[in-house]
């Protein structure tokens, strides 16, 4: 049987420091590896294609949607967690929202990555039969423990004492990313280091970029802000610390604690009911609080409770095991298959031998 044919199109990479730039390469690094059944390749302009997989909602991706191929659209986002994100003329953002979810009408097939988006979508007229929940994976192989002493070589670099414990948040510096609120709880815990792994992606654009440039730049003491760090050495980052703390105020799909959770470290997160489902909520994976004041608490039992430390660290241990690299590879094998039998007697698709 003749394979089949995927041009996957994206722009994920073109922006540092953002999580689909993760999700986009590992996804294609995955359904590479099944050269036994899949042909990929990447943004290619020629060739006879089965399947048009668009990655990120660029107007000359969507403009190679027809009806000799299945279009495939993979959901990072929503319109609605655009909000807090970027801060543009209201009139071009009520324009850009309108434009994604027409790209989103116009494909033949949904892939989204948190299953909290499915009902938002439904009810954007988007019918349920054609969307996919496929979650991201994480590679071991690039996020793993790593020694104490490589632990310590690394504070050695950034400078952070080696008795501290090190509180880390990560992602784009903005607004939805919950960092006035990651500095106010550094502020309560002078006796700790926190530490935040990200830069403004998107420059002045940012929400909330006039505040958010004030604090960098004039930090507490016991805070560092290290820029955007490449992926490479983010796993370094991730152990180097003691707990990761992420107190966003929404989320599309968190990349970045699917990576960090393999250090085994804890992880405290906002309670959002978007993580409930994803991160195991109901089998405490992971430590939660409401505002600033649970936050506070929270760290500081982290902190001081061994018993408790151990508990979310075992959690951690739960999350990276679901998400293997092997479990997810199956999905896709599944996936791409199933969609090209669904839409071909409604298509004029290249003739396969």
């Amino acid at each position: 049987m003749e394979k089949i044919r995927i041009n996957m199109l994206s722009q994920a990479t073109s922006v540092d420091g953002q999580g689909v730039g993760s999700a986009y390469l590992e996804q294609v690094a995955l359904v590479k590896e099944c050269e036994d059944i899949f042909e990929v390749e990447i943004n290619s302009k020629k060739g006879n294609f089965d399947i048009y997989h668009m990655h990120t909602v660029n107007p000359q991706y969507r403009m190679r949607f027809n009806r000799h191929h299945v279009n495939v659209a993979y959901v990072h986002f929503i319109p609605s967690t655009l909000d807090g994100s970027i801060k543009m003329n209201k009139l071009f953002f009520a324009i850009f929202k309108k434009y994604v979810i027409n790209t989103y009408r116009k494909a033949d097939e949904i892939v989204v990555v948190n299953p909290s988006f499915i009902p938002p979508l439904v009810e954007l007229g988007i019918p349920r039969e054609n969307v996919t929940y496929i979650p991201n994976f994480v590679d071991h192989e690039k996020f793993h423990k790593i020694s104490e002493e490589e632990r310590m070589a690394l504070r050695d670099k950034y400078n952070i004492p080696h008795d501290k414990f090190v509180v880390m948040g990560c992602g784009q510096v903005q607004t939805r990313k919950g960092v006035v609120d990651f500095v106010e709880v550094a502020k309560r815990n002078p006796d700790k280091m926190f530490v935040w792994a990200g830069g403004f992606s998107f420059g002045k654009m940012t929400d909330g970029y006039k505040e958010l440039k004030a604090i960098m730049d004039n930090p507490p003491e016991n805070v560092k802000f290290i820029g955007i760090i490449p992926r490479v050495e983010m796993n370094g980052i991730f152990n180097m610390c003691d707990l990761l703390f992420m107190p966003s105020l929404s989320e599309l799909f968190p990349m970045a604690i699917l990576e960090a959770v393999n250090s085994f470290k804890p992880v405290l997160l906002r309670d959002l009911e978007l993580y409930e489902e994803i991160l195991f909520k109901d089998k405490e994976c992971y430590a939660i609080g409401k505002n600033v004041d649970e936050f506070d608490e929270q760290v500081k039992k982290l902190a001081s409770d061994k018993a408790y430390y151990e508990k979310y660290s075992k959690g951690s241990k739960e999350i990276s095991d679901f998400y293997s690299k092997e479990h997810v590879k199956n999905i896709w094998r599944e996936y791409y298959p199933r969609i090209l039998e669904k839409w071909a007697p409604k298509k004029k698709l290249r003739k396969r031998k």
